[in-house]
């Protein structure tokens, strides 16, 4: 139980209408949730506004709405307390009920299209090995030290955030790496957070269903870094050429990485295999079981965080050459009949060629490469044909097939990605709209030192078709069709 009154420190208000002195229980924003003495927060959300259910929030128990337009009946012994935006105003809220939690512990936040899983899951299990209590809040899961919660998105809601925060305050948690999505940023999830630093790790083509262009889904990233106190790094990838743009209004320290411009933290590869990386860093070699050049990024990213986080450089070095794959991201595993899967998130143009590029700089070209891909539905339109260019560019065969459909129907979706795919490429594609069907096909094609590439889907457990989610692992079924395969 809380004073309203101290919830609201740094909310921007238009009005009040009754007291602010009332004590509250907890914080909701979801109607269904409310329970007697809570505090409404109705946001206008882009499937439905919350400021239809305020009423039934004050039935249901509610004694406080925060809300952007007052209702137009005022029911007694209610306090209204319009708002500028409601999401930064439950952000503020969220900090102040759970007591701030960010502050008590260094929190670092990693932002861009491809590499935040990566970079965030394996600064946690880095520090987990350097014998620290350490915290995550990723697309994949959600630690609190030792324990693990299921995740939802990839930049929870901030009173999810906060009530996760204040449990690693509880557990005595000393760092806590987050990821920070542009729809998270966008929707002020992260205001009120205090920052140890925040890491930039490359910006592609995605979301553009969400950000009507480029330039804004690039400027929301931006924003993230605006808002980082002068006590904080910002971290970026200066390859990528919005990399500096990052820094532009940034008051916190700067500092940079690469590998192909001259940076504060820069790596060459000396070895690329499926084995592993073998790195020159700075001065120093390092042997990794990270695999790509995509990964050599993200290992610099780590160092660098690592560094900065006050850890010795021999140790960084150390535990990064102890580090494993996380779950979905290029993790892969050779049958019995020496035929290569690999299962991977890739579910953007720029992931998708990140991959299949270092899968062609490893294999010896004697081997058949077949891509088995699909395109998320209700999702940016414009990547498929793309993703589909790539695949069958970059592949001696393609099969495309169902993603996530969600409420599409799956064969307009593939029909879309069609279209990239140049004329010379057409006789390496098949269509599959049943994704088991199709990594079974493309487990019957293949033959001794093969590889196959399963992307889009990674470490998620299901397939969601016309909002239900159905059981579906990509890595458990190849390893299961080349199981029963073998000769």
């Amino acid at each position: 139980m809380m004073v309203l009154k101290d919830i609201l420190y740094k909310v921007t208000i238009n009005a009040v209408v009754g007291s602010t002195s009332i004590t509250v229980g907890k914080i909701e924003f979801d109607s269904r949730q409310i329970q007697t003495n809570d505090v409404f927060v109705a946001i206008s959300g882009t499937i439905t506004d919350g400021h239809n259910y305020i009423e039934k929030a004050i039935k249901d128990g509610a004694t406080a709405i925060i809300c952007e337009v007052l209702p137009e009946n005022l029911q007694d012994n209610i306090t209204y307390i319009e708002v500028v935006n409601s999401n930064q105003a439950m952000a503020f809220m969220a900090n102040n009920f759970y007591g701030q939690p960010s502050a008590n512990l260094k929190l670092v936040g990693v932002t861009g299209t491809n590499g935040k899983t990566t970079v965030s899951s394996l600064l946690y299990q880095l520090f987990k090995k350097a014998g620290y209590k350490v915290g995550l809040l990723s697309t994949v899961k959600i630690m609190v030290d030792n324990t693990t919660y299921k995740a939802t998105h990839t930049t929870p809601d901030s009173l999810t955030i906060n009530r996760y925060l204040k449990m690693m305050n509880d557990e005595g948690v000393e760092f806590c790496f987050m990821e920070v999505s542009s729809h998270g940023i966008h929707q002020s999830r992260t205001e009120g957070l205090k920052f140890e630093g925040g890491i930039f790790t490359n910006l592609s083509h995605d979301h553009l269903d969400y950000h009507d262009t480029f330039a804004e889904y690039r400027d929301v990233k931006k924003k993230f870094f605006d808002q980082l106190p002068k006590e904080a790094f910002a971290l970026s990838n200066i390859d990528d050429k919005n990399g500096l743009v990052m820094f532009q209004n940034t008051q916190a320290k700067k500092y940079t990485y690469a590998l192909k411009n001259y940076a504060d933290y820069r790596a060459q590869i000396l070895e690329n295999q499926f084995s592993g990386l073998l790195l020159k860093l700075n001065d120093s070699e390092l042997w990794t079981r990270l695999i790509g050049s995509f990964n050599a990024y993200n290992i610099l990213a780590i160092y660098g965080t690592a560094e900065l986080l006050g850890l010795e450089k021999d140790e960084i070095l150390r535990l990064i050459s102890e580090l494993e794959n996380v779950a979905g991201r290029f993790q892969y595993f050779i049958s019995e009949d020496k035929i290569t899967a690999i299962v991977d998130y890739a579910h953007t143009p720029d992931a998708l060629k990140n991959v299949l590029e270092t899968i062609n700089d490893i294999r010896t070209k004697n081997e058949e490469l077949i891509t088995v891909v699909g395109c998320g539905g209700d999702r940016d339109k414009t990547k498929r044909p793309k993703m589909a260019h790539i695949a069958s560019a970059l592949s001696t065969k393609v099969i495309f097939t169902s993603d996530n459909p969600r409420s599409e129907v799956p064969e307009t979706i593939i029909e879309d990605m069609e279209k990239g795919v140049e004329p010379q490429n057409f006789k390496k594609t098949l269509s599959i709209t049943n994704r088991k069907q199709a990594i079974k096909t493309a487990c019957q094609m293949a033959g001794p030192n093969d590889i196959i590439l399963i992307a889009g889907k990674g470490h998620e457990n299901y397939q969601e078709i016309k909002g239900e989610r159905f059981d579906f692992d990509d890595y458990k079924i190849v390893q299961e069709y080349l199981k029963q395969l073998q000769k």
